[in-house]
């Protein structure tokens, strides 16, 4: 039997909750950062992103610390240049009102690609699991709106990296202990 191949990140997508619960798909409608009324960066389903000091919040801004990092982007908000709310996967730079949905609970997890370096997808074994990594800040796909950013194959013990591998995912596993897919929860 053929096993689904994972060709490149798609970012962070939530899939249940520590201690088995099914993910529900509360989210947060937290706006986006912003310099005169409109988005200062894209923002794409499946960023991590992170609150700012004033309360609205962005695409993490380092891959490698994560001290205020709020949740997943699962879907944006915005009005378009004809003045209508637009229900999107992304947000476009310079978007104006643009707030973004929000997973922001501290014990969901999420599923997520694992990369060597840019997009290349790496794996690695069952010990990666209760290690932490880095994300890798790969920009989104503008045409189907979704994130590209990934985990790092390089992992450690160390405790202010963003992220805690929780499990594996096994479907897509490309050897009998070579998994490039895992869960994970945001280590805040």
């Amino acid at each position: 039997m053929a096993y689904p191949t994972v060709s490149a990140p798609y970012g962070f997508q939530p899939i249940n909750r520590v201690g088995g619960t099914p993910y529900a798909g509360s989210t947060r409608l937290v706006p986006i950062v912003s310099s005169g009324g409109l988005s200062s960066a894209a923002m794409y389903d499946g960023d991590l992103v992170e609150l700012t000091s004033a309360g609205t919040c962005q695409t993490i801004a380092s891959g490698s610390a994560a001290p205020q990092a709020l949740g997943v982007c699962v879907g944006v908000q915005y009005t378009n240049s004809s003045g209508q709310t637009v229900q999107a996967q992304y947000a476009p730079a310079n978007s104006q009102n643009a707030v973004a949905y929000v997973v922001d609970d501290p014990f969901a997890l999420f599923k997520v690609a694992m990369v060597s370096s840019g997009t290349t997808i790496a794996g690695l074994g069952r010990t990666a699991v209760g290690q932490n990594s880095s994300v890798v800040l790969n920009a989104g796909n503008a045409t189907t709106g979704d994130s590209k950013q990934a985990i790092s194959s390089t992992t450690a013990t160390t405790n202010t990296l963003p992220i805690r591998i929780v499990d594996t995912i096994t479907e897509t596993a490309t050897g009998a202990d070579t998994f490039v897919e895992f869960v994970v929860k945001i280590n805040t």
